[in-house]
């Protein structure tokens, strides 16, 4: 008997072996082997609480002291930065939506103190929609929002204009670039919302974004991010 049900077990993690999404190899039931998942870039310790960018002591950083987000907080699994960088780019450029389901696994993962009201992922323009073919952020989202039991919002935030990509722009000419391209048409009155975003750079979409959902009477507004893009000093 014992042998029988080692056996359905065997037979039952072979049926379920992956790949890694990184190197191909054997998996097993993990969506990364061990060593492409000890291989993914660590944020340096500290980081600013508010925006994510590594600090030499802990605390806020002297960019959010100067000028505070309108965003409350951010949370990055990792810099942003080879391999990591290579299975972003798969999802948003290959549709390989297996990496996204891995992220948000991965973000559920992370401590809160208590949920959110409300996930949204960062809305694509219609245009930008229509040529990708899928909003990474959303894919990104959905095991995150199931894991965690909250409603994910996807039909009343919207990016209302096409804008410029973020990443062919200078960091100085983002914030610029976003400025009320965003438009929400709920009340959100009290509410805490958590952003979702595969990578975060100046955060000057996020940022624009949290002051539209404050607007709205956002109370709390925090970031959940894969990825944060180091600043060189």
């Amino acid at each position: 008997m014992a042998g029988l049900k080692n056996g359905a077990v065997a037979w039952r993690e072979a049926l379920l072996a992956q790949d890694c999404l990184l190197c191909g190899a054997n998996s097993g039931q993990d969506m990364l082997c061990p060593p492409c998942a000890a291989n993914l870039p660590a944020l340096d310790a500290p980081c600013c609480p508010c925006c994510a960018q590594p600090v030499p002591i802990a605390g806020t950083c002297g960019a959010c002291l100067a000028r505070p987000p309108r965003f409350d907080a951010t949370f990055a699994l990792w810099r942003y930065a080879f391999p990591l960088d290579q299975l972003i780019q798969s999802l948003k450029y290959a549709h390989r939506i297996a990496s996204a389901d891995f992220f948000g696994q991965a973000l559920a993962a992370l401590p809160c103190v208590a949920p959110p009201d409300l996930i949204l992922p960062v809305p694509l323009s219609a245009t930008r929609l229509a040529e990708r073919g899928f909003n990474q952020s959303v894919e990104i989202a959905r095991p995150l929002a199931r894991r965690l039991g909250v409603p994910l919002e996807l039909a009343h935030v919207l990016r209302c204009r096409d804008t410029t990509p973020q990443a062919s722009l200078p960091w100085k000419e983002r914030a610029k670039n976003v400025r009320h391209a965003f438009e929400c048409r709920l009340d959100l009155s009290g509410k805490t919302v958590w952003l979702i975003d595969d990578v975060m750079t100046t955060g000057a979409t996020l940022d624009e974004l949290a002051r539209t959902l404050k607007a709205h009477g956002a109370a709390r507004v925090e970031n959940r991010v894969v990825a944060r893009a180091v600043k060189a000093d």
